[in-house]
């Protein structure tokens, strides 16, 4: 199957939201990204809309909850609220699945979407989160609705030895919540070698909601401890080689030991009551998550070329909690290893006073093996097996110092090993359990031409205008089809690939010396898309049809003063679908995917330089998108959702040159809300409440 298809290796211009001065007037300067074009380049040159969280801005929100899932909800406009706890379901990037990165490794799952690739770093080890939005093919499978890349911190200084010493507590108004983190950084440069070193540890305490009542303790974020290590060493071998080799170790295990009290949807919440069953036989969480990676650079490999070579190696566990469903009972998991390379080089075809022109072309090939399984061993998906070689060739040309465009191709060749196995009975609606088939594997190949096209004009510097067309391909979530296999062999089940074109056009620019703005609109297309439903027994399946969403976004910043600046940013979207292919888009695509309009806002006040003092502000939208059922219920992913509103507070001060001290309150007026899968997912066991006020202090010491 060839088809022509545009890949998002077009860049983007960068949204930076919320952050401190330093890195709020990035719209001025020639701030680089380097996610979207796999090399560093200047804002001022991409041709669509990315979101760039910086590293102040990453501490700032540290400050007030130290989840990642939390800290990008505040400060990524188009993507959904987070859940509030370990999985991130539901927290989608314009309505589709996003692939998460660190430092270009793939941290995603596609072949078995677990919905626990965000939380897979602590955020005291990233120096900035780049995030693209909208189709992106350019890092291969899982891209539907963009990347979102960790870049993890490194050395900046020609001293031998500096750091930054972390030790905090956060706690709520109750016993029993008290928590501790502490972090500790060390980087420095001896001659030709360099070398980053961060290791963190956080125990979290128990979560209770605004009536100090104790939260659900499914996919619970409370009683866990979390460890993170990153050892970087890099070496110059001249002024235009480099070396660099990294580690990056992340574990999360919890030991809550907590009963469970299924409420009632949208009437009672489930909360944690009494003692659990201690049932579970590994501690839910994910227990590793290995990263190491190679790379080399040389700027001058020959007259005009560059080269950079990435290797890397990924190995992945996460385990969910204990579940009934299962014929006897079970915890299961999802394993992923992966192991990749890319090459890059880069030719500049020439150089003058007007124009310049750029070609970067390479390879990729990745091997991905994942698999569901039980604790016990039992199989709920087959092994799969995927490994994809994906020659690429991106162009730009900038014009008169004011026009670039860029277009690109990238060829993906993907060959899938699935192994015979037995599909896992579990319990239906009627307390009965399914039959074990046995189902036979085999070879599955997909094959496809992508590429890209994008374009941007800085006219002025008030008003700068792009616009991309870019497209993804992913091999469609492959574990969850085959685990519920009513057929015996693979060659029976619809395991089409998902494209989706991404159509964008933006302005951006700066206004003044204190204002500066972005929107941008967006519509994305898929012939065969795929979403959660579920059928008649409440079982969740996968419904493939076409699909369309649309949506616009954009932010405001302003800086009238030194020690003032605010500003904001808004998000809506809507999907529709075509359930029987017939060119009728009256149904929706349900609000598992489909978020809530959003807006963030935020103001911070510097009464003097040392110190300041901040508010962050998130509002939900009400949605209300979908009838209740014959039954007067909601189905899955159709409830409807309230809006909500929730404060945070960040106050900072520098006591000398080496100390700081921080403390953060989220939820500061401690509303009694649920989130927003609590609602749209309509189902008792996952109506719950958010957390109530919760305190966070943390001291600092820099030298």
């Amino acid at each position: 199957m060839k088809k022509a298809i545009l890949s998002a290796a077009s860049l983007g211009t960068t949204i930076v939201f919320g952050q401190v001065k330093d890195t709020l007037q990035t719209q001025n300067v020639d701030e680089v990204v380097m996610t979207a074009s796999r090399k560093k380049e200047s804002i001022k040159e991409v041709p669509s809309s990315i979101t760039v969280v910086g590293e102040k801005q990453i501490q700032s929100q540290l400050t007030v909850n130290s989840d990642i899932t939390s800290i990008l909800q505040y400060t990524v406009p188009s993507l959904g609220t987070n859940s509030g706890q370990t999985s991130n379901t539901g927290q989608t990037l314009r309505g589709r699945q996003v692939l998460v990165l660190i430092d270009g490794i793939p941290q995603s799952t596609p072949l078995r979407n677990g919905a626990r690739d965000l939380r897979v770093i602590d955020p005291s080890a990233i120096e900035r989160v780049e995030v693209i939005k909208g189709a992106s093919s350019i890092y291969g499978n899982g891209a539907d609705g963009g990347i979102i890349n960790y870049i993890t911190k490194r050395n900046k200084t020609d001293k031998t030895i500096s750091g930054i010493s972390q030790i905090g507590f956060t706690g709520q108004r109750s016993g029993g919540t008290l928590g501790v983190r502490a972090s500790q950084l060390l980087s420095g440069k001896i001659n030709k070698f360099d070398y980053t070193l961060s290791l963190a540890y956080e125990r979290t305490g128990y979560m209770k909601d605004a009536n100090r009542v104790y939260l659900s303790p499914t996919y619970s974020t409370a009683k866990m401890d979390n460890y993170n290590g990153m050892l970087k060493l890099g070496y110059d071998i001249n002024e235009n080689q480099r070396i660099e080799a990294s580690y990056i170790g992340y574990s999360s295990k919890s030991n809550l030991n907590l009963g469970l009290h299924t409420g009632i949807y949208g009437v009672e919440p489930t909360i944690g009551e009494g003692q659990g069953k201690s049932l579970e036989t590994t501690p839910q969480g994910t227990p590793r998550n290995h990263n190491i990676r190679v790379s080399y650079d040389n700027k001058n490999l020959f007259k005009g070329t560059a080269l950079n070579v990435n290797l890397y190696y990924q190995d992945f566990k996460t385990v969910y909690g204990y579940s009934d469903t299962f014929f006897n009972g079970g915890q299961s998991n999802v394993l992923s290893k992966k192991a990749g390379a890319r090459f890059n080089l880069d030719t500049q075809l020439w150089n003058t006073q007007n124009s310049q022109g750029e070609i970067i072309y390479g390879a990729d090939i990745l091997n991905d093996e994942t698999v569901q399984k039980l604790e016990d061993g039992r199989f709920w998906t087959p092994n799969m097996n995927m490994t994809n070689i994906a020659p690429f060739l991106l162009a730009k040309i900038d014009l008169f110092k004011k026009l670039t465009i860029k277009g690109g191709l990238r060829y993906e060749n993907i060959k899938v090993n699935v192994d015979d196995f037995n599909t896992l009975s579990v319990i239906k609606n009627n307390g009965t359990f399914t039959p074990s088939i046995p189902v036979a594997g085999g070879k599955l190949s997909y094959n496809a031409l992508v590429g890209n096209i994008g374009l941007r004009y800085n006219i002025e510097p008030y008003i700068n205008l792009f616009g991309s067309f870019s497209q993804a391909y992913s091999i469609n979530e492959l574990g969850r089809i085959l685990r519920t296999s009513t057929s015996e062999t693979i060659k029976n089940l619809e395991t089409k690939p998902i494209i989706v074109n991404n159509y964008e056009l933006g302005a951006t620019g700066q206004v003044s010396s204190w204002m500066n703005y972005e929107l941008t609109s967006y519509v994305s297309t898929s012939k065969l898309g795929a979403t959660f439903v579920q059928s008649a027994d409440r079982a969740l399946t996968i419904k493939r049809a076409p699909e369309i969403i649309y949506g616009v976004e954009g932010f405001l910043h302003f800086t009238p003063l030194k020690w003032l600046q605010f500003g904001g940013s808004y998000s809506w979207m809507e999907g529709i679908t075509s359930p029987d292919d017939n060119g009728n888009y009256s149904a929706k695509i349900n609000n598992s995917r489909i978020s809530a309009p959003k807006v963030l806002a935020y103001v911070q006040v510097k009464p003097i330089p040392q110190a300041f003092i901040g508010i962050d502000m998130l509002h939900s939208f009400q949605q209300n998108r979908f009838e209740l059922g014959a039954n007067k219920q909601y189905t899955y992913g159709e409830g409807f959702v309230p809006d909500y509103t929730v404060f945070n507070l960040k106050i900072g001060s520098e006591i000398n040159k080496n100390w700081k001290l921080s403390v953060g309150i989220e939820n500061f007026f401690n509303k009694l809300y649920q989130p927003s899968i609590a609602w749209w997912s309509a189902r008792d066991s996952e109506f719950v409440n958010a957390p109530g006020t919760r305190g966070t202090l943390i001291l600092e010491y820099k030298f």
